[in-house]
């Protein structure tokens, strides 16, 4: 039985080591569909070269280690794009214009678009509109645009869902720990107003740019870590907040979810932010745990916040690295992969 199990273990770690195949994707190359390039991809996962474009389709991807490269000059020279909203596509979690269901999604150089609300009137129901779900492990995106309004980024975890009650109701005491999927974010530009980055993935925005439009109120984030248990969050790490907005209530999140989870450090804040900073959702503020260290900038408005966090010591500041945070029980390098996948642009 040992020896049965080494073998199976040696023959999945050499599996993951090798070179993933390479497909292309445009109008002289191997497929000209992105669907038509996911589907014939490897059991395995596959390397997707991508030629400059918009690619007018809703995808949806459930093979693991699916990497999507843009070989544009630059993000915007490749753009995924869609217009589904909650209310034409039933529901909230199928009106993404990219849907990823499985682990080691990467994907490189590109944009990816939910263009429902620049077509359509929006209305103060159903007017969600994802551009990217992503329920991912290990998952990466870097040098990544999404655009979108409500709802842009559903950033979610697929592995902790099971331990839920079925009838919506508060996991019981004592919840047995579960580690949420990790997601990593480099120098990306996410764009929206309304809760436009939520779920409860663990996700490190790593120098990413929060761009918010024109809308009476904004919400950067609604992250809905259910349980204390939960190895949940959102930390947003040496980010730009930009543009000016006229008129409009900007905070940093509301609680989607009892234990929602976000902090903010280092921070350049360009638009002026809501004194309060945060905001209450259905009265799950009291057991939030929201934090914000070092904001800078013209907009930062401070020391007037509704909520109230510890000071930052050194050794918890010294934590606050992709590596750190993300790196589980599997010593998960997020930067080197970062690294590695942004090589991938200029070789074939």
């Amino acid at each position: 039985m040992r020896t049965a199990l080494l073998i199976t273990v040696l023959s999945t770690a050499t599996l993951a080591q090798q070179p993933l195949k390479r497909i292309t994707v445009g109008p002289r190359a191997d497929f000209q569909t992105m669907q038509q390039a996911i589907a014939h991809a490897p059991a395995e996962g596959a390397i997707l070269r991508i030629a400059p474009g918009t690619y007018r389709e809703k995808l949806h991807i459930s093979t693991p280690n699916i990497h999507l490269v843009g070989t544009g000059k630059t993000p915007q020279d490749v753009v995924l794009s869609w217009n589904d909203s909650a209310r034409s596509a039933g529901g909230t979690g199928k009106s993404g214009s990219v849907t990823v269901d499985a682990d080691g999604f990467q994907a490189e150089n590109l944009t990816i678009e939910n263009t429902w609300e620049k077509e359509n009137t929006r209305s103060e129901e159903g007017s969600q509109a994802v551009a990217l779900l992503m329920s991912s492990d290990r998952a990466i995106l870097d040098r990544v645009r999404l655009l979108a309004a409500q709802d842009t980024l559903y950033a979610n975890s697929r592995t902790c869902h099971d331990a839920l009650p079925k009838d919506g109701t508060a996991p019981p005491a004592g919840q047995p720990p579960c580690d949420a999927s990790r997601e990593y974010f480099r120098d990306c530009y996410i764009e929206g107003h309304v809760d436009y980055i939520f779920g409860d993935a663990k996700a490190v925005f790593d120098h990413t740019e929060l761009h918010p439009i024109q809308n009476n109120n904004v919400m950067f984030t609604a992250q809905s870590r259910h349980f204390p248990e939960e190895d949940s969050g959102y930390f947003f790490l040496h980010t730009r907040i930009t543009g000016q907005l006229k008129d409009a209530k900007i905070i940093f999140g509301r609680p989607w979810r009892d234990f929602s989870t976000v902090l903010f450090y280092d921070t350049e804040i360009e638009p002026t932010i809501s004194p309060d900073g945060w905001s209450e959702w259905g009265g799950r503020l009291k057991t939030a745990d929201y934090r914000e260290y070092k904001s800078h900038g013209p907009g930062v408005n401070g020391g007037h916040r509704i909520v109230a966090y510890p000071a930052l010591s050194p050794a918890d500041e010294k934590r606050l690295t992709p590596a750190t945070l993300l790196a589980g029980h599997d010593g998960w390098n997020p930067v080197a992969e970062a690294d590695a996948l942004r090589r991938l642009v200029s070789t074939r």
